[in-house]
This record gives C-alpha cells, sequence and structure tokens, in this order.
C-alpha cells in the first residue's frame, strides 16, 4: 500500500518493524476510517452491507476478504487482534468472549477424541474444571504435574499427547516454568507446547520467543486493566490460528466490538502500568517477608523464591500477583482479608486497584480437597494482586489485618 497522510486507512506494518513492545502497544493495528479519526473507531454492528448480490456471495465463500457479519469480522475487534499478536511477537490472534473461551476455542479446534493433555496442576482452578471435567467428555485426557518437575512431564508423555499446557507464572502460588524445557519435549513428541501469559504479558514475557506455539489471554485481566470488559484472546501461528478462527465463526464464543474497544484502549498503558505493578508488588512481597504472622510469601521476584533465576531469564519484570500463607487456617485468613478496608475483597485480578482472595473458596473452590492439596491451595493462602496505588496505603491497609490476626 502506497503511504499518503490525507489517505490512508491504516498503519503498514513494515512501518512499524523493529519497533518495541511500548510502541506496538499504541500503534499496531490501528484501522482508520475515511474520516480519518486519531483514536481507535468502534464498529458497534451485527452485520455488513455490500454493494451486490455478487459481492456478497464472492465474501461469504471466501472469494473476497471483507467484513461479513460481527460473530466473526468486524473491524474493532481484528484491531485488537491485530496489536495483540505485534506485541506477542505472533503471526494472527483470535479474539474470544473470555479467558476461558480462548482456551475453550483452542482445544475444540486443535484436539480430537483419543488426545492426551499435560496440564500443570498450578493454572487457575476453572482451567482444571474445564480440562478434567469437560474436555474428558470429548474423549480428551488430561494428566496434571507438577510445573517445575520436568521429569513429572517426561514421564506422562504418551504417544497419542498433543498438547502440553502451562500459566508461568502460576496462578496464585507464582511458581515458574522452564519454557525452553518443555517447548523441546512437546516438539520431540509432537505435542503442541501452549502458554498462558496472563500474568506476565507481553511487556514482561514472550512465550514464543521460548518454544511456545500458543499463547492464551484473559484479556479481562492486565490488557484491560481497569475490571471493566470480560475478554480472551489465542495468539499464535496462521496456520493454527486459523483452525481456532473455524471453531469461533461456527461456534460464537465472540468477543464484542465494545470490549475490543475497550481492549485497545488498556493496551495503550499497558507498559507503564506493568512496570507499577512490579516495583509495588516487589516492595510489597520484600515487606510481607518480614512480618511475623507470615508463614511464606511467593513473588518470583524475592531471592528465596526457588525459581527466581530462571524468572530473571524469561521475563523482564515479575508481575503484580503474589500469595502468603498466614501462620494458622482459614480462620485466619478470613480475618486477615475482613479486616482490610481499603484494598477491594474480589477474585478479579490485573486490576489498577489492588484486591485480596482466597483461592481455596473462590479462585479454585471447585477442586476437590485432593487436587487442592497436590496444587499447594491450602486454607491459610491469601493472594494479593497488587495495584498501583501508593505502595505505604497499601502497607498501611494490610497491616490492619495483622492487628486483627494479633487479637
Amino acid at each position: 500500500m502506497t503511504f499518503c497522510r490525507d489517505e490512508h486507512v491504516w498503519i503498514p506494518e513494515s512501518d512499524l518493524e523493529g519497533m518495541s513492545v511500548d510502541t506496538l502497544a499504541v500503534r499496531a493495528g490501528q484501522i482508520r476510517t475515511g474520516q480519518l479519526e486519531h483514536s481507535d473507531a468502534i464498529f458497534p454492528t451485527s452485520s455488513f452491507v455490500y454493494g451486490s448480490a455478487a459481492q456478497a456471495a464472492a465474501r461469504f465463500g471466501g472469494e473476497e476478504p471483507g467484513n461479513i457479519y460481527s460473530r466473526f469480522t468486524n473491524p474493532t475487534v481484528q484491531a485488537f487482534e491485530a496489536r495483540i499478536a505485534a506485541m506477542e511477537g505472533g503471526e494472527k490472534a483470535v479474539a474470544t468472549s473470555s479467558g476461558m473461551a480462548a482456551i475453550l476455542s483452542t482445544c475444540m479446534a486443535l484436539l480430537k477424541s483419543g488426545d492426551h493433555v499435560v496440564c500443570s496442576r498450578g493454572v487457575f482452578g476453572t482451567t482444571n474444571v474445564l480440562f478434567q471435567r469437560y474436555m474428558a467428555k470429548f474423549g480428551v485426557e488430561t494428566s496434571f504435574v507438577s510445573l517445575t518437575d520436568q521429569a513429572q512431564w517426561e514421564r506422562e508423555i504418551r504417544p497419542e499427547t498433543r498438547m502440553l499446557f502451562i500459566e508461568t507464572p502460576s496462578n496464585p502460588l507464582c511458581e515458574v516454568a522452564d519454557m525452553a524445557a518443555l517447548a523441546a519435549l512437546a516438539h520431540a513428541n509432537d505435542a503442541l507446547f501452549v502458554v498462558d501469559n496472563c500474568f506476565c504479558t507481553p511487556v514482561l514475557q514472550r512465550p514464543l520467543e521460548h518454544g511456545a506455539d500458543i499463547i492464551i489471554h484473559s484479556a479481562t485481566k492486565y490488557l484491560d486493566g481497569q475490571g471493566r470488559c470480560v475478554g480472551g484472546v489465542v495468539v499464535g501461528p496462521a496456520n493454527l490460528m486459523d483452525e481456532v478462527y473455524g471453531f469461533l465463526r461456527s461456534a460464537g464464543p465472540t468477543m464484542s466490538p465494545f470490549n475490543a474497544w475497550v481492549f485497545l484502549k488498556g493496551l495503550e498503558t499497558l507498559p507503564i502500568r506493568m512496570r507499577a505493578h512490579c516495583d509495588n508488588a516487589l516492595e510489597l512481597a520484600q515487606w510481607l517477608e518480614a512480618q511475623p504472622a507470615v508463614a511464606e510469601v511467593f513473588y518470583a521476584g524475592l531471592e528465596s523464591h526457588p525459581q527466581h533465576a530462571l524468572a530473571r531469564e524469561q521475563q523482564s519484570g515479575f508481575g503484580g500477583v503474589l500469595s502468603f500463607r498466614v501462620k494458622g487456617g482459614r480462620e485466619e485468613a478470613w480475618a486477615f482479608i475482613d479486616a482490610t478496608r481499603m484494598i477491594s475483597i474480589t477474585a478479579n485480578l490485573g486490576d489498577v486497584k489492588t484486591t485480596i482472595t482466597h483461592p481455596a473458596t473462590t479462585t479454585h473452590g471447585r477442586l476437590s480437597p485432593e487436587d487442592k492439596a497436590q496444587a499447594g491451595i491450602t486454607e491459610n493462602l491469601v493472594r494479593i494482586s497488587v495495584g498501583i496505588e501508593a505502595v505505604e496505603d497499601l502497607k498501611i491497609d494490610l497491616q490492619r489485618g495483622f492487628s486483627a490476626l494479633e487479637k
């Protein structure tokens, strides 16, 4: 396309080649209309019109590119897909209605009955339920292993294994996987390596550069950053994303244009937000380590973390989520949480507002007691998604929790 400031409707990808994630977060994927608006446009329409019956037939038949129906073609959604794909260094992205829809779409598109998945235990509780309860109904069996024990991964590989699935850092214990080692294991066994990059985002970690085939995001979290909308996205090579897109077109777990527009606005500030989250979380984790009522703190930025060195190699920052065990059990954990006044008691994470939750009864509450125990989800575990408030104010609020424990 010939560049002309008076007429161009999008920024050619070649003009952004080699630019940093910070720049891509603001500029990549923007589509301008004939009005030449500076902000991203929003297209809240269910359908699109054609110049002729022949053009409609060509669009529906795949002979001519263009918009058809917002279940699977919408310019605002496509702009979001293009931007996150550029930020992750992927060929293509497919946006979905939620993070769980992104995982489901990936599995339904790329797995079949008789296939086997190896998944880390340290995943979001509903991800565990999706594999264990629902994918099993379609004949897909899943084995769960320790994220950090390479020998367990190797033992569980079978001839029918077609996918290795992880979150790194994990939710909520912040364990860190050796992505290069798991990628090599997957590819040696003709399996896909799928990484949920929700905690780090492409600002802090780019799994494709470490051998991942596919990246999953819950856009609800840091990509939005202000807890406004629910959405998800899958990023990877075009041939695999075409399969995921085909499932989305038929099954319809679609991202709305409005949500896509909100996520586009969120991406613009993602780099500066992630750095603020990291700074606050590290200081708070160090402070929590020094508290007498805390038995253990889980945060990869701490030198005491068993995968601290690995995290430094794979990540440019340690993220905004940490967890810790208070001395005691559920009663003490709940008392601590209930004593806070400013911090929000909610299970969502990735918000500019700090949130606090009790994983054993919220995010991982649907797991069996055995699965909780294997995943390290104890009754005295508290998870904090650290926001961007003044960190000294966060300490004041958390001190209320420690004061409640003293009583």
